[in-house]
């Protein structure tokens, strides 16, 4: 998806419209982090329409795309605001994202790269480096924090998105050249799961002179299906771990119906770029190594792009009938799992937070739902907006209550429990019985300012719920954002109260809470937890 605006954005739109995201250099192989219910251990794999680890434990991925690779800027964007990227990267586990989709385009990936867009104040240790350096970063962070990533051969330049997996200036065999190497550059590293073959293919021309992909067409210089078993093949040849996300397409004969011929029969059934894998079960994708086959569609709201659908007579009720043909089938009957690799909207019509709300559900609850990564964290998708506002670091909370119970923290992710409850009756003031410790740990510092992390465990035997810190800076401190509560300051004491979403903090259990902030670096004094010294 990609209409970009400012320095990026987001576009689907559908086919039947007539108009119309490698240097050497020392790679982290910081595993996954293990946990039940969170992202698994070890590489993945199939079973029937289920993703499971390497204990064979059923892994739901809850994710969101971070894009900006695939742009000119050819790193992640928002790198340009003062919230840091490892900040960023927190704020998207403590909401309970475990899976990062990253967007790339070829460009990126060209000897001499450059990256642009980058705060250095605020990232002064990705000055200098290249995007695969930066990338090399972020992956090594989030595997940190228990998330896993998706890569995503989003477009071949970064001019923009193109119907069939190669342009006259990027030929088929660069594309598979690439992905063999970012396959052999995270070898070893299970953070790194899989790969997300080419971004929406969709169809051009007007038929018969159909020019864009087609789904089981024969044709190997148009036939999608063709062209992803042989990437997908290429890759496990030297990755035999990974996953492999295939996305649909938009009309299967690869071309656009003729609406003005008058005859309606011809007319084909098509959907968003990328989102049908109507044919899928007629003519499946076939790789070499079994159980690496992952179907990913795209599915995007009214603000995106006004399909018919949404004004039926019956809608929301009509669109499970829609999924179900597309993609949903390919789950229902057991044949390979789901991944969504993109949905979104603005929830500026009212029929956006209808239809969210109904995907959601229609994806299940728990671990054995369909896996799904949310476009975007990007505020600057233009038919989108974002999880993150402007200031890439509060979060837009309407779209993020509809997720929410859907999420599945990644472990170390300090993020919220899968489906939250409203919290009951409380003391006014509870505190904790036993008391509470605290460590912090500074992230980053840069002329001006300084990034932390500050850690408190209840060490009592009860519950705090709310929950509440606060801490003392020096004098010429200031607080310049927070993230996983709710941080305010008042003159040199600085508060941060348990967000919605994770009011309760469990006997034992640990809240991080980070933070940027003006001044010299000072570590937080004073340390309480709902009043009691830490």
């Amino acid at each position: 998806m990609h209409r970009p605006t400012a320095l990026g954005g987001a576009f689907t739109a559908l086919a039947t419209a007539a108009a119309g995201v490698l240097v050497a250099a020392a790679v982290s192989t910081t595993p996954a982090a293990a946990a039940v219910g969170g992202t698994g251990t070890g590489y993945l794999h199939t079973s029937g329409n289920k993703i499971a680890d390497s204990t064979g434990a059923t892994v739901r991925l809850t994710g969101i795309n971070w894009f900006g690779m695939e742009t000119d800027n050819k790193t992640f964007h928002g790198l340009w605001s003062s919230n840091p990227w490892r900040g960023q990267l927190d704020k998207m586990a403590s909401l309970g994202y475990n899976t990062l989709r990253i967007p790339y385009s070829n460009d990126a990936l060209k000897p001499g790269a450059t990256a642009s867009g980058i705060n250095d104040f605020v990232n002064p240790d990705l000055v200098g480096l290249s995007p695969l350096q930066i990338l090399d970063k972020v992956i090594d962070y989030a595997g940190g924090k228990g998330m896993r990533v998706i890569l995503d051969r989003h477009r071949p330049t970064a001019a923009g998105q193109s119907p069939l997996w190669y342009t006259s200036t990027v030929s088929e065999a660069t594309w598979i050249t690439d992905w063999k190497m970012l396959a052999q550059r995270y070898a070893g590293n299970p953070t790194v799961i899989g790969a997300d073959l080419h971004n929406e293919p969709h169809a051009e021309g007007t038929n018969p002179a159909a020019t864009g992909a087609c789904w089981g067409c024969g044709d190997t210089a148009r036939d999608w299906r063709l062209a992803a078993e042989r990437a997908g093949n290429a890759i496990l040849g030297v990755q035999p771990n990974w996953l492999i996300f295939v996305e649909g397409v938009s009309c299967p004969s690869g071309g656009l119906s003729n609406v003005w011929d008058g005859d309606p029969s011809n007319d084909e059934d098509c959907g968003w770029w990328g989102g049908n894998l109507s044919k899928a079960g007629q003519f499946p994708v076939r790789l070499s190594v079994a159980n690496r086959l992952v179907y990913s569609p795209h599915e995007y709201a009214t603000s995106v792009y006004h399909q018919a659908w949404f004004d039926a007579p019956d809608y929301p009720a009509n669109m499970p009938a829609i999924w179900d043909r597309y993609w949903g089938y390919l789950h229902k009957q057991n044949i390979a799992p789901i991944m969504m690799g993109e949905f979104g909207t603005t929830l500026v019509d009212p029929k956006d937070k209808v239809w969210l709300e109904n995907l959601m559900a229609y994806t299940g609850t728990g671990v054995t739902g369909m896996s799904f990564t949310y476009w975007s964290w990007n505020p600057n998708s233009g038919d989108t907006g974002g999880i993150a506002l402007d200031d890439w670091t509060n979060i837009n909370t309407a779209k993020q209550a509809i997720l929410q119970p859907y999420l599945i923290p990644p472990v170390g992710g300090g993020g919220p429990s899968p489906t939250p409850t409203t919290p009951g009756p409380t003391p006014t003031t509870p505190t904790p019985t036993g008391g509470c410790t605290a460590s912090y740990r500074q992230v980053n510092a840069w002329q001006g300012g300084f990034q932390g992390e500050l850690t408190v465990k209840n060490t009592g035997t009860a519950a705090v719920n709310p929950w509440s810190v606060t801490w003392a800076w020096p004098s010429g401190v200031s607080l310049a954002s927070g993230w996983n509560a709710t941080v305010t300051q008042s003159g040199t004491t600085v508060t941060a109260a348990a967000p919605d979403w994770s009011r309760s903090l469990a006997a034992g259990a640990s809240v991080t809470i980070g933070f940027t902030a003006n001044g010299a670096a000072s570590a937080p004094g004073t340390v309480k937890l709902n009043g009691t010294a830490c």
